[in-house]
């Protein structure tokens, strides 16, 4: 990697939010294999910035457990566990995808299943940082009813992430569904309180307010154009940043 690529990176240690939908691309269920090629070569090109680099990945591709409505009438709590195993489905898969192209990843899991992958524990998972392997966060928190995008701010803060990248299928935070509404006003800028306050639901309130309160920006950005978090971490391209 040449000087200039990494100049203006100003990240030692980053967290990477993945949607279980950013992995389907146009196939409506499961994983597209060229989606999995194309993310972790986006991955890798910033992982060879130095960064320190660690992902959280969703299930909903698969398996929402917040919104599924079961034919069998399974209560919350049981969705909730089911979509913690899609997001282990989704974390095994990017790991491969990964290791393809010689980036070394380990899968952490919130929740124990140790014939597949490591138990998440924070020092192990920033002990493998620090020994240059990408972190793939699965199960979310571990618990039912805290979504993915929570996991994201939590193993963030405690990891001690310089800042959350938030990969969604559009350029940053506008006023209203850039997809629906035409003259939708995107921001460079917001404030958590404000982000809340106009209710833009592009994270859940918890994971917001956690962000808040630890002062750790949160960077929206669109994962879908090919080397856009590259370009995001050296502060190019289009994006949102929401902070204090």
């Amino acid at each position: 990697m040449s000087e200039s690529s990494t100049a203006n990176v100003k990240y030692s240690r980053v967290l990477l939010k993945v949607s279980g939908e950013a992995l389907m691309g146009e196939k409506g269920f499961g994983c597209d294999v060229e989606i999995l090629d194309k993310l972790a070569h986006d991955l890798k090109e910033v992982y060879d910035f130095g960064i320190q680099l660690c992902l959280v990945v969703g299930g909903g591709n698969i398996f929402r457990g917040a919104s599924s409505s079961s034919p069998f009438g399974f209560e919350r709590a049981s969705n909730d566990y089911i979509g913690m195993l899609a997001t282990m489905m989704n974390a095994l898969s990017l790991q491969n995808a990964l290791e393809k192209i010689n980036v070394q990843s380990r899968v952490l899991s919130a929740i124990p299943i140790t014939a597949v992958c490591e138990t998440y524990i924070r020092r192990r998972a920033i002990r493998h940082l620090e020994k240059g392997r990408v972190v793939i966060c699965a199960a979310g928190v571990g618990n039912p009813f805290f979504t993915t995008d929570t996991a994201a701010a939590l193993r963030g803060i405690e990891m001690g992430c310089d800042a959350i990248f938030k990969g969604t299928q559009v350029d940053g935070v506008y006023s209203a569904d850039p997809k629906k509404t035409v003259d939708a006003v995107r921001y460079d800028r917001i404030s958590y309180r404000d982000l809340l306050s106009l209710d833009l639901k592009i994270m859940d309130v918890a994971a917001v307010s956690l962000a808040s309160e630890h002062s750790v920006p949160i960077i929206v950005f669109n994962l879908g154009k090919r080397g856009s978090f590259a370009d995001v971490i050296r502060g190019h391209g289009l994006y949102t940043t929401i902070c204090n």
